[in-house]
């Protein structure tokens, strides 16, 4: 019987569809870059979406939901092999996949020319199908811990589910669905990226001079995780309540100081650490944010979805992990190169300039400016590392000295 590496050389079939990430992360850039060009267009030219949802709704739909779905099935198929020892997914399941994740793009973006049902058929039905690829690698490989996964995909479907049926029936961008799949995400970037962060720069700082290292994994941690979840679900179910912008405060204070114990200062000489502690600030500033409320001039409602949590946190923090998963899974240097840079430069800038604009609402050039930057940078991103997507492996020269 081949051995699971030996299985992998055997693939003949396209590279990219080699590994989950390769088709996924891959849709993932393109998209962010494509929708936001079309909104931009639609915007500028003055016409609508041609699309069942507003023109809001459909904007804020593909990045949580559309966007969001494909970074989440490239790490899942990644890294669920890791967990049970078994064979990656590869091969026509992953073409197919990719595929229905497409499907939902096109359906959405044309839905106003097809049944009512059918867009939001297809749409929902990938996050479903993607579940039961991973509960069966989870079975198969008797990884019962990892089930946990399977709740929170769930979650995100209901939560995509109820957009529709808010974007069919009232209107998407004020509803319970899209703040709870911005919740969801937001909350495993905390639980993922509240492992993640801190053991890369520890890994990267114990090769440096000596000095503070980020804080290992502790009660205060499980305790801001805590107060953030009862923040989230109070913003989610009650985002107008007397208690909402408290608790948001109380989180966002507890996340400042969880983000100061990794150590991040440290991180300037390799950008891609630096860009995971900048994206993760987004998070405590999401909840300052909706703390704040009327005081900022652009923001007059706690259930506005904060640009802090959507293109801060969400946006810098997958596209860390789109360029380091690709290029440590592609056997190149986990170092960021000049392209790597600046494509995170470009996306940051794109994100202050978003967020400067909920203090200077009426300044319309720093809404153009934040697009084109967002633009340029995952552009970037998809076009550069295309040779990563579509080529096989790097083989690394073995040392015969």
């Amino acid at each position: 019987m081949k051995t699971t590496s030996q299985q992998r050389r055997a693939y003949k079939g396209p590279i990219i569809f080699s590994l989950g990430f390769r088709p996924f992360f891959f849709g993932a850039g393109l998209w962010a870059a494509v929708a936001m060009t079309l909104w931009v267009f639609f915007l500028a030219a003055g016409l609508d979406v041609p699309s069942r949802f507003s023109g809001v709704d459909w904007h804020l739909h593909e990045f949580v939901f559309g966007y969001s779905s494909a970074v989440i099935a490239g790490f899942l198929l990644t890294a669920v092999p890791n967990w049970t020892g078994r064979m990656p997914v590869m091969g026509w399941p992953v073409a197919a996949l990719a595929g229905l994740w497409l499907a939902g793009r096109v359906a959405l973006l044309f839905s106003l020319y097809l049944p009512a049902l059918v867009a939001p058929i297809i749409d929902l039905s990938f996050i479903a199908v993607l579940a039961l690829i991973i509960a069966r690698e989870i079975i198969a490989g008797k990884n019962w811990r990892n089930l946990k996964v399977l709740i929170i995909l769930a979650l995100i479907g209901a939560a995509n589910g109820l957009f529709h049926y808010e974007a069919y029936t009232t209107a998407g961008f004020d509803g319970y669905g899209i703040r709870a799949g911005v919740a969801l995400i937001v909350m495993l970037i905390m639980v993922v990226g509240g492992r993640i962060i801190p053991s890369f720069t520890r890994s990267w700082l114990m090769r440096q001079p000596k000095g503070r290292l980020p804080a290992p994994m502790g009660g205060f941690d499980k305790a801001t995780m805590v107060v953030s979840a009862a923040a989230l679900l109070l913003w989610v179910i009650l985002p107008e309540s007397i208690a909402t912008r408290p608790m948001a405060a109380l989180a966002g204070g507890l996340n400042l100081v969880r983000l100061a114990r990794w150590a991040g200062h440290r991180t300037f000489k390799e950008p891609l650490l630096t860009i995971l502690h900048i994206g993760f600030f987004f998070i405590p500033y999401g909840f300052l944010t909706i703390a704040a409320g009327d005081l900022l001039p652009g923001w007059s409602r706690a259930s506005q979805i904060p640009h802090a949590f959507t293109a801060g946190a969400i946006g810098l923090v997958t596209l860390a992990m789109l360029t380091r998963t690709s290029l440590g899974h592609s056997g190149r240097p986990l170092a960021a190169t000049k392209t790597v840079t600046a494509i995170y430069t470009l996306v940051l800038l794109g994100v202050l300039t978003r967020i400067a604009g909920e203090f200077l609402p009426d300044v319309e050039p720093l809404l153009h400016a934040a697009a084109t930057f967002w633009i340029l940078g995952f552009g970037l991103f998809a076009i550069s590392f295309i040779p990563i997507f579509v080529k096989p492996r790097v083989q690394k020269t073995p040392n015969l000295r």
